[in-house]
């Protein structure tokens, strides 16, 4: 048996399952939410469709194990939210349901794509809802309800527009996007666009001004990771503090990381997503953090899980702020940096000191660059903050090559 937390519907869980327990028979026989529905157990037909970490999956074939860690809403979890009433409202009024078996997860999966694609024009309903079958209907009311909800665009909360997150359409439904009315014998229906509103100004950029970043040592000890990092940031210590000592705009310049607004008992809740060569991750979990003004030292614990790779992670990070002078004589600030880590799973292959030095060099330059940028200009506009990717993966490996030749070469001459 293996002990998991999970947040459930606003409610933290804490119970002991078999390895094998997926999540969706977890749901219905643990927590009695029978309101996700279990049909084919292959995630082809979508009954079982519940949000993980606010994106939509496939609860069986997810293991509840995976899930330790994570956030899950099931369709007994929007009973408040608007957007999910509107979309009864207009199930019932189109009459798109009929046995109803598909439609909790029809209504999950809804409720995503309207929040992420009710603003594209050509939007293709049929296309982005084909991983959810239903045997009554024909689809004509789901299709028409859900084209209802996203016509009303201009009062829908909707979501950037990131990358594909709903149910997978089925073979060639791209190639065939704009033949589909044509093979159902019905027209593909569209959205209309929003009214156009005033056009945003433009925010202004920052020019790049680089800051250096030193990395000390890295240790391992019992599975933990150790190092410390520091950076002389151009500002005054009392601006760089008052940043600094907010864990949202802390966040806000650290790569990969989404932080939620912490709660009445003052924790932490976030994700991480990391991309290192071929593996994708997404972390997310929940901590604490301890704040001395009159030190201007914070230090945030935290833990949290990936559920596509079974990787934990635990880690503790400690920064403390003191005044320096900068090359000109002008005012500046040390920031000094103590973090450790643990992690488990596939992901503890890059623990290797070699490869962690490397790495959390880049990342401490970017974050060290956002939060110059930030002070310099508050309301300007940074760079996506992402974790990986080709450029970060390339740079590490150019460093290693480069030392690996510079030692030749010394041995050489």
């Amino acid at each position: 048996m293996t002990t998991i937390t999970l947040d459930v519907n606003g409610r933290t869980v804490t119970a002991e399952v078999t390895p094998r327990t997926h999540l969706a028979d977890f749901l219905r026989e643990h927590l009695l939410l029978t309101g996700t529905h279990i049909g084919c157990e292959h995630g082809v037909c979508g009954a079982c469709t519940v949000e993980i970490d606010g994106e939509i999956a496939r609860s069986c074939i997810t293991f509840a194990v995976a899930c330790d860690g994570a956030r899950v809403r099931t369709i007994e979890g929007f009973d408040d939210d608007p957007l999910m009433a509107r979309l009864r409202d207009a199930f019932s009024t189109s009459h798109a349901l009929q046995c109803g078996y598909c439609t909790p997860g029809q209504l999950v999966a809804a409720r995503d794509l309207i929040r992420r694609k009710c603003l594209e024009p050509d939007l293709d309903i049929r296309t982005e809802m084909s991983g959810n079958l239903c045997r009554c209907t024909g689809y004509a009311g789901i299709v028409a309800a859900i084209e209802t909800v996203a016509a009303e665009a201009p009062s829908v909360p909707t979501l950037p527009k990131e990358r594909w997150a709903g149910p997978a359409p089925g073979p060639g439904a791209q190639p065939a996007r704009a033949a589909t009315g044509a093979a159902t014998g019905t027209a593909s229906p569209s959205v209309r666009p929003p009214t156009p509103g005033p056009v945003p100004c433009a925010r202004p950029t920052m020019p790049a001004r680089q800051v250096k970043v030193e990395v000390g040592p890295v240790t391992i000890e019992n599975g933990e990771t150790r190092f410390t990092q520091s950076f002389v940031l151009e500002h005054r210590a009392e601006a760089v503090w008052e940043l600094m000592r907010d864990p949202a705009r802390v966040a806000a310049c650290m790569p990969g990381l989404a932080l939620d607004p912490p709660g009445q008992d003052g924790r932490l809740a976030g994700r991480m997503a990391v991309k290192l060569g071929p593996i994708t991750a997404g972390f997310s979990g929940d901590g604490t953090m301890v704040r001395d003004d009159d030190a201007r030292r914070m230090v945030i614990e935290g833990r949290g899980s990936d559920r596509k790779s079974g990787s934990r992670a635990s880690g503790r990070v400690e920064y403390t702020l003191s005044e320096a002078a900068a090359p000109t004589g002008a005012p500046a600030t040390r920031v000094a940096c103590v973090i450790a880590f643990t992690l488990q799973g596939p992901l503890a292959q890059f623990g290797r000191s070699d490869l962690v030095r490397d790495l959390v060099g880049r990342i401490g330059a970017a974050f060290a660059f956002n939060v110059d940028a930030r002070l310099r200009a508050p309301d300007a506009e940074l760079a996506p903050a992402e974790l990986g990717g080709v450029s970060l993966m390339l740079g590490v490996l150019f460093g290693q090559i480069k030392r690996v030749l510079e030692r030749l070469l010394g041995r050489a001459s």
